[in-house]
């Protein structure tokens, strides 16, 4: 009985992993599916392309060689280091050890030794993104918006997974060190080590009961990690691990632009150039109740995705022409002040039993200022500069129109321009007798 009680211990915690990680991606999608509904169904052969080669492919990384690869490394490594966790799930549930050696023979060897090989790489590659946020600290690292709990996060990210790679190394390198010199204790003598065997040195000072215990120590810590690790995703910017996939699949195909057009708005200048039409006629499941976004709520699904989506690079922000030259407007933080604004929203509807009870707070005014929105120049730099197909200039675009068509507020060169056109069809002060004036010049 003694014998099975680690295998209880951790299928039970393993089962409480995953229920909770469940949890926390159903309350992701009901959040998302807070936002107003589009359809994202069109042209799926060329959504699956887009996928493969910005989400898989990590094509848009390499505009940086250097930084690229190296992520490119980390990504890799993260995949094919994970396999192993189809065997130590196995290993834990059953008390077995090495479950697949036996099976795979020498191609098990050959996947071990890959493995230790991605494992270094990844701690190499991860003390160079340490080194370039913390020591050559990155002017995109270190704006505003990355105080606090943002800058912390990034850095707990890069610790978690060298002492992942550490310990996935320990264990092979006590693994092999048991295996040569520990017979009573039947380890399989399978896998091939390229990196952990240099950790034998150290091994020989200790007895074979001693090794034994760091073997199962960094063995469980292992596998604690990652399991702790896969529910700290909700909590951190890596959500895009996961999210990056459908994000860069529903992303926008149109050209960059153009915006789109409010439906309601399309209707009334119809109705407006066709007298023939009976502006009573429209069915009132077409009235709309309100004209742009001033919280969560008015943005798309798309773009409350695109929240969760955001890796906090800063690659947005340092492309934003208005970010270079002094303005308060950072594209970055217009997408993690959403994602800060539907949590506390998420929290407001789990307190409340499922419903949303006003708070007297909304995106607009509380996190994102009209400054902000007004500095954008609609370049679509920060759309163009993002890894992962994010696009904060749609919701720039739709707190815009808010201010414009519901509380005519924007400022006093726009009020002007617009009356101008009311007025005189032009955006010049000029009556409408003098448009044609300028050909006199010529």
């Amino acid at each position: 009985m003694i014998s099975i009680l680690p295998n209880i211990l951790f299928a039970i915690i393993f089962i409480f992993a995953i229920y909770h990680f469940s949890k926390n991606v159903k309350k992701i999608y009901r959040n998302i599916n807070l936002g107003i509904k589009e359809d994202r169904s069109d042209n799926k052969k060329q959504r699956w392309l887009q996928m493969l080669r910005i989400a898989f492919g990590q094509s848009k990384m390499i505009d940086k060689p250097i930084v690229g690869i190296l992520h490119i490394i980390v990504y890799v490594g993260f995949l094919v280091i994970n396999i192993e966790l189809l065997e130590i799930v196995v290993d834990g549930v059953l008390g077995t050890h090495r479950v697949f050696a036996p099976y795979l023979g020498s191609f098990y060897d050959f996947l071990i030794s890959f493995f230790e090989c991605f494992a270094l790489l990844v701690i190499v590659s991860i003390v160079f993104f340490w080194s370039r946020r913390n020591i050559l600290k990155i002017n995109r690292f270190w704006k505003n918006e990355m105080k606090g709990w943002p800058k912390s996060d990034a850095n707990y990210i890069l610790y978690i997974e060298v002492v992942l790679m550490l310990l996935f190394l320990t264990m092979n390198g006590a693994d092999l060190w048991l295996q040569n010199n520990a017979e009573d204790l039947n380890y399989i003598k399978a896998g091939s080590f390229p990196v952990s065997q240099f950790f034998l040195p150290l091994f020989g000072k200790f007895s074979v009961n001693t090794v034994f215990i760091i073997e199962r120590t960094a063995w469980w810590l292992h596998i604690l990690g990652i399991l702790s690790f896969l529910n700290y995703l909700y909590y951190s910017k890596h959500l895009h691990i996961l999210l990056a996939f459908p994000n860069t699949y529903f992303a926008n195909l149109n050209p960059k632009g153009k915006f789109s057009n409010l439906k309601s708005v399309t209707g009334e200048v119809k109705m407006m150039m066709d007298p023939s039409i009976d502006p009573f006629s429209a069915p009132a499941a077409d009235e709309v109740s309100k004209f742009g976004a001033s919280d969560v709520s008015d943005l798309s699904w798309i773009q409350l995705l695109n929240a969760y989506t955001c890796t906090e690079c800063g690659r947005c922000t340092s492309e934003c022409p208005a970010n270079q030259t002094g303005k308060k407007l950072s594209p970055r933080k217009i997408m993690m002040d959403t994602r800060d604004r539907l949590e506390e929203v998420s929290r407001n509807i789990d307190k409340n039993n499922g419903e949303f009870k006003s708070d007297g707070k909304q995106l607009l005014g509380n996190y994102i200022s009209n400054e902000e929105l007004w500095a954008c120049t609609s370049c679509n730099a920060c759309v163009e500069a993002c890894p992962i197909g994010i696009d904060p200039l749609s919701i720039i675009i739709d707190m815009r129109r808010y201010l414009v068509m519901e509380k005519s507020d924007a400022p006093p060169e726009l009020n002007n321009m617009m009356t101008n056109i009311e007025n005189n069809g032009a955006p010049w002060p000029f009556n409408q007798m003098d448009k044609l004036n300028w050909r006199n010049e010529l």
